[in-house]
């Protein structure tokens, strides 16, 4: 799999934050450190970004978030657990 520069600048950000912090902590504190990052690093970013469903020829707001978007173009999707199961999957493929 290939990654863009902005792709590969996110994964770096998120390594750190990683090794600073360790496993086993809230998604949320890995994504206000990872936010804290991006900005330390000017890049552009929104937290929690609401994500409408379109249906037919309206989009519904059904509650559905994207943890962090970068530079309006990458959506990032933290997960704080030990393996990607099912449902994991399942939000991913939503975005």
């Amino acid at each position: 799999m290939e990654f863009d520069n902005l792709s590969n600048r996110v994964i770096g950000f998120a390594i750190e934050v990683h090794r600073f912090l360790g496993p086993g902590l809230l998604e949320s504190t890995y994504e206000q450190c990872l936010a804290h990052e991006l900005s330390r690093n000017g890049t552009a970013f929104q937290v929690q970004y609401p994500q409408p469903v379109q249906y037919k020829d309206i989009q519904l707001d059904c509650g559905y978030r994207i943890d962090i978007l970068v530079d309006n173009q990458l959506i990032v999707e933290l997960k704080s657990v030990e393996a990607i199961k099912g449902i994991h999957e399942a939000q991913l493929l939503t975005y």
